[in-house]
């Protein structure tokens, strides 16, 4: 249920614009990386891209060693799940409902859902803490909820390869942490798109910056976040502090001063 994902010359362009370039990726099986940048800087596009939704302008993505856009949709979405950071949800359908669509790649349209489908959205919106509202209309749920039923819906689709945009958006404290602990659980290769720099110290493997339209050398999170790159990208000051009870290293972020603008 893990996947190599590979990236080779990658370019990212949304009409005439080439929005990244130069992203060189070799990502391995079972890596949670982080994408990290300013707003804008097109990390939604490269998770588009990577997910197989955009076709690169340039360069091209291979999972498994195949390349992932000469691929049909139906085996493409058995391959690659992305949850996106905003997505209309039609508001007839139950909260249930929703994540069995995770399932569509792997069934006839015919079919109906039986006892091992049931099982697996049972679990996946178990995994979110959401088993209680699995019959709720999903008009009637929170942001923050919608949120995590979409992400059950893409645990659902039982994919090698989890792509997720911004997924602790509109999520609150304590479910931002359930799901970064969630996700270092999965058996997958996942790859987040994240504002939120601590969590991508504290959750990731390792983290790509976008800076100027092109990607930073893939790294771990204390060289990739280190303060001079938090400065130069983001121009703010970023402490690596180390908790006193996780050993985690945590990033305290503060106005720069004149004397550490880059």
């Amino acid at each position: 249920m893990t996947a190599h994902l590979r990236a080779e010359g990658l370019a990212c362009s949304v009409g005439q614009r080439t929005v990244v370039r130069d992203v060189d990726l070799d990502i391995r099986p079972g890596e949670t990386i982080g994408i990290v940048g300013p707003n804008g800087c097109g990390k939604s596009t490269l998770l588009r891209v990577l997910a197989g939704l955009r076709a690169p302008s340039a360069g091209h993505v291979l999972v498994g060693g195949v390349r992932l856009h000469r691929l049909g949709a139906r085996r493409r979405a058995r391959e690659v799940a992305l949850v996106g950071q905003e997505q209309d949800l039609p508001s007839d359908l139950l909260a249930r409902e929703v994540v069995e669509l995770g399932l569509t790649p792997y069934r006839a349209p015919w079919n109906g859902t039986g006892p091992r489908e049931r099982a697996a959205v049972a679990a996946a919106l178990a995994a979110v803490e959401l088993a209680d509202l699995a019959d709720r209309p999903v008009d009637q749920l929170s942001g923050g909820e919608r949120r995590r039923v979409l992400l059950a819906r893409g645990l659902a689709q039982q994919t090698p390869l989890l792509l997720l945009d911004e997924p602790t958006n509109h999520l609150d404290v304590r479910h931002q942490l359930h799901l970064m602990r969630l996700v270092r659980r999965l058996d997958r290769t996942v790859v987040l798109a994240l504002h939120d720099l601590t969590l991508a110290a504290t959750t990731c493997d390792r983290v790509l910056v976008l800076h100027e339209g092109r990607g930073l050398p893939l790294a771990p999170p204390c060289e990739a976040l280190r303060p001079g790159v938090v400065g130069a990208v983001f121009g703010v000051d970023a402490t690596p502090i180390r908790h006193p009870v996780t050993g985690d290293t945590h990033l305290l972020i503060a106005p720069l001063t004149p004397e550490h603008t880059p």
